[in-house]
């Protein structure tokens, strides 16, 4: 008789669920499937701007002036979310952050992309890169703001890499997504998070809807010890979304627990060497490896190692040679990076390799 599923379903058209310390995930559901970001673009907005601001190439109290175009289309002419910057006024950097963290506001989208790029269009090219180098393959901007344009999609797994990124990234300026409020204009707007007051442990992100393709949601909760973010797209309603990404921090608060599976320099395997001094060479890893894991159903999990191609001496110490791949009920759910064990010397004949990837499958090196 085969196991019931261990994992829930979602309504939502996509969905991830990750760990944000160890990067393991704990569920997904067509992770890669494209959606236009609306609001949630905004998140890769703030992550320009704030590595910049890590850098130091940009400086809080740098003040950017309101162009007429920013005030069109994303100020109080728009009636879209908006911080209600004056248009030929200049608004401070941490300003222009509160408005876009907490407001999620369009003219503040749109006044630091010009600032920083000299147009939005620019500051786009800027955004599509960044989410490159972020490992957000699935992701292209073609705006600031995420108001509707042609060309412009992302994941909910590009999503989640990203909020992951930025809670890592920037720990102090990752605090403004649970500011409550923000004023500027005389003009008091509350948070668009509707996490945040629910008593749940939620910290950010942002929420985003875009027609035809409906109710979207990044988020992350700090809750005993724990790091979860969320990513959904594809709900129906505004309630919807909110009641789904309740219902999966509780799954996920329920069903898994944290377990360390291995150490750093653990021999993980044995792969076969060509033309050295040895015919094999110790697999290592470089770091530990924790992960949260099904409570009480460890028989759930396996593991394999995949070699990047065959092996052929000589090998150097520290090397990358594969990886090793966690699954969870036939899902992967983490990959690490596999090490040379020791150096392998070319031996006295060498021999030539051929054939394709070679795969090891094993059994845990421990009981869990």
């Amino acid at each position: 008789m085969q196991d019931a599923p261990f994992f829930t379903d979602t309504v939502a058209r996509s969905a991830l669920v990750m760990d944000v310390e160890t990067g393991g995930v704990l569920l997904e559901k067509n992770p890669d499937e494209p959606f236009a970001p609306a609001s949630l673009a905004k998140l890769m907005t703030a992550d320009v701007a704030l590595a910049a601001l890590a850098d130091g190439s940009l400086a809080p109290t740098t003040a950017y002036p309101v162009s007429n175009h920013a005030w069109r289309t994303g100020g109080a002419p728009s009636r879209t979310a908006t911080m209600f910057a004056s248009v030929r006024s200049s608004v401070p950097v941490d300003a222009l952050l509160k408005g876009l963290i907490v407001q999620s506001a369009n003219d503040a989208a749109i006044i630091l992309a010009e600032g920083m790029e000299g147009s939005e269009a620019a500051f786009a090219a800027r955004m599509t890169k960044r989410a490159a180098e972020l490992g957000m393959t699935g992701s292209r901007f073609v705006n600031a703001t995420g108001l509707p344009q042609e060309g412009q999609a992302t994941t909910t797994r590009d999503m989640a890499i990203l909020a992951r990124h930025i809670r890592l990234a920037y720990p102090e300026p990752y605090k403004l997504f649970a500011e409550p409020e923000f004023e500027w204009n005389r003009i008091l707007q509350r948070n668009r998070n509707p996490l945040l007051r629910l008593n749940m442990g939620a910290t950010g992100l942002a929420t985003g809807f875009a027609e035809d393709e409906g109710y979207s949601i990044v988020a992350l909760t700090e809750k005993d010890g724990r790091k979860t973010v969320l990513a959904l797209s594809g709900l129906e309603s505004d309630a919807a979304r909110t009641k789904e990404a309740v219902r999966l921090f509780e799954w996920t608060s329920v069903n898994f627990e944290r377990r360390s599976l291995f150490t750093a320099g653990q021999v993980i395997g044995q792969a076969q060497v060509f033309g050295g001094t040895q015919g094999y060479v110790n697999a290592v890893l470089d770091q530990d490896v924790d992960l949260y894991v099904p409570r009480k159903r460890t028989d759930l999990v396996s593991a394999r190692i995949v070699y990047d191609a065959p092996l052929i001496a000589p090998l150097a110490k520290g090397a990358k040679i594969g990886q090793l791949l966690i699954s969870i009920q036939g899902r992967q759910v983490l990959a690490r990076d596999l090490f040379v064990g020791s150096d392998v010397p070319q031996g006295a004949f060498s021999a030539r390799a051929a054939g394709a990837l070679k795969e090891l499958t094993f059994g845990w090196v421990r009981k869990l």
